[in-house]
C-alpha cells in the first residue's frame, strides 16, 4: 500500500515501496523516513530482526535509494508523522550514489540539479498543486459547455508583439513558436461556439522577474455570442473554481507550503471589484501617492499597489488602446479605450489578460498597419470577419502565476517542473 494509506491504517503488517528521504542510526539500529508520492513515514531496522544480507543493505543504503519495506505498523507520536514501521524484511529496489542536494543549498546549485530537486516535498506540493488547478480549470469550463480545442504551436505570424516572438526554422522558412492560440481560437468559434485550451506559450522577454518564464502555459476560453462582461464571470469564475478545488483536494500540500488558506477563503465569499483603468489611475495617483501617467500599461509595481488596496483579486477594464492588442474592440464612446481587461490577484500582479474581439475588418486591417504589419499575412484571421462574424470574446491565464498565487510559492519558478528563462534552458 502506498505510505498515505499506511498511515491512515496505523497497525497491522503491511509492504510500502518509496526512496529514502533521511537515513541515520548505528550497527544495531537504522531509522529510514522513505517517502513516495503520497507522505512520509518512519522505519526502523533491527539488526535482530532481519537477515544478514537485508542489513548489510540496511547499512550501506543512501539517500534517494529506491526501496521496498515490509513490517509492522504501530502509532508512535515522535515519529514525524505519527506512524512507525517496524521491518521484517528490507530490500533495495534501486541503489542510490551520493545525493547532490543536501540542507542550505545555493539557488545556483538547487536549479542546476532541478531534475532531483523535484523530489524534494516542497516541490512534490507545488506540482501537485499544478496538476489540480489544470484539472479545476477543465472542469469548470467543460461544466459550461465548452469544448477543448487545439491550435498549432507553429505560427507564421505574431499575435501579442513582434518584439516577444521566439523565431524558428521550419525547413526552407522562418516560423513563430505560438505566444497564444488566440487567431487560431476565433476560427474555432464559428464552428464549435465555446472552447477552450490549456498549451505551452512562448515568450522571447528579457525579463528575470520572479513572475516572467520564456516558456510558460496558458489555459485559454474563447466565445461566440458573448459581452465582455461575461468575459469578467469566466474569469472570477474559473479563479474560484480552482482555488476551491485546491482547497478540498490540496489540504496536506497547502499546509506543507504554510500557505494562509483564510485568505484564499476569501476569494469564495466575495466578488472580484472591476473597476475602470481610469479608476485605477486615479487610485493610484490620488489614494497612493504614486504620479502614473494615463496611457502607461500598469507595471508590477502598480499592479502590486493596487492589489494591496483589496483583499481579493480585481478586474481592471478598459485599457488604453495603445497599450493592448490590434485584435481588441473599442470601448463605446471611448474609442481610445478598449473592452481589455486584467485580472491581478495580490503578490504576483496580472493572472488574467483578456477583452471582447473587434469585429469590424476595417478597424483590424487599420489596427494592423499601426502596428507595422502587413494585413495580406493575416488572411486567414480577417476571413473570420468576411464570412459571419458575430459578438466575441475571450482570454488567456497564466497558469504558473495563478499556481504560484495559489501556493504562496517564491515565484513562477516553482510551479512548473522546469522553469525557462533568459538565462535558464538546462537541464
Amino acid at each position: 500500500m502506498n505510505i498515505q494509506e499506511a498511515l491512515e491504517k496505523k497497525q497491522g503488517e503491511i509492504t510500502i515501496h518509496g526512496w529514502v528521504h533521511r537515513e541515520r542510526g548505528n550497527n544495531n539500529l537504522r531509522f529510514l523516513i522513505v517517502r513516495d508520492t503520497h507522505n512520509i513515514i518512519q522505519c526502523v531496522i533491527k539488526k535482530e530482526d532481519v537477515d544478514e544480507t537485508m542489513w548489510g543493505a540496511a547499512e550501506q543504503v543512501k539517500v534517494e535509494a529506491a526501496v521496498r519495506i515490509t513490517g509492522t505498523l504501530r502509532v508512535d507520536e515522535r515519529a514525524p508523522t505519527g506512524v512507525e514501521l517496524t521491518a521484517t524484511e528490507f530490500y533495495v529496489i534501486g541503489e542510490s550514489n551520493e545525493f547532490p542536494l543536501t540542507k542550505d543549498l545555493s539557488a545556483e546549485h538547487i536549479a542546476n540539479n532541478r531534475h532531483l530537486w523535484l523530489r524534494s516535498r516542497r516541490m512534490n506540493a507545488a506540482l501537485k498543486l499544478r496538476a489540480a488547478c489544470f484539472k479545476a480549470f477543465r472542469e469548470y469550463f467543460d461544466g459550461e459547455g465548452f469544448y477543448e480545442y487545439h491550435s498549432p504551436i507553429f505560427q507564421a505570424t505574431q499575435t501579442e508583439g513582434g518584439s516577444e516572438l521566439f523565431s524558428v526554422k521550419y525547413f526552407d522558412t522562418e516560423l513563430y513558436l505560438s505566444q497564444t492560440w488566440q487567431l487560431y481560437a476565433e476560427a474555432g468559434i464559428s464552428s464549435i461556439e465555446k472552447i477552450y485550451t490549456i498549451a505551452p506559450t512562448f515568450r522571447a522577454e528579457n525579463s528575470k522577474t520572479a513572475r516572467h518564464l520564456t516558456e510558460f502555459w496558458m489555459a485559454e476560453m474563447e466565445q461566440a455570442f458573448v459581452e465582455v462582461t461575461d468575459l469578467h464571470t469566466h474569469a472570477q469564475e474559473v479563479i474560484r473554481a480552482c482555488v476551491r478545488y485546491c482547497l478540498e483536494h490540496c489540504k496536506e500540500e497547502l499546509a506543507l507550503l504554510e500557505r494562509d488558506t483564510t485568505a484564499l477563503q476569501a476569494v469564495l465569499e466575495k466578488p472580484f471589484p472591476r473597476i475602470t483603468y481610469d479608476e485605477a489611475i486615479r487610485k493610484l495617483n490620488e489614494e497612493i501617492g504614486m504620479n502614473v501617467e494615463w496611457g502607461k500599461d500598469l507595471r508590477t509595481l502598480e499592479e502590486e499597489a493596487l492589489t494591496k488596496l483589496y483583499n481579493v483579486p480585481i478586474i481592471v477594464t478598459d485599457y488604453p488602446k495603445e497599450v493592448k492588442a490590434f485584435y481588441m474592440k473599442e470601448t463605446p464612446e471611448r474609442p481610445e479605450c478598449v473592452q481589455g481587461f486584467d485580472v491581478l490577484v495580490q503578490g504576483v500582479g496580472e493572472v488574467i489578460g483578456g477583452s471582447q474581439r473587434e469585429e469590424d475588418i476595417q478597424k483590424i486591417i487599420d489596427a494592423l498597419k499601426r502596428e507595422g504589419e502587413d494585413p495580406s499575412e493575416y488572411e486567414h484571421y480577417l476571413d473570420t470577419r468576411r464570412y459571419g462574424s458575430v459578438p466575441h470574446g475571450g482570454f488567456g491565464l497564466g497558469m504558473e502565476r495563478l499556481i504560484a498565487w495559489i501556493g504562496g510559492l517564491d515565484g513562477v519558478k516553482e510551479a512548473i517542473a522546469f522553469p525557462r528563462t533568459p538565462t535558464r534552458y538546462n537541464p
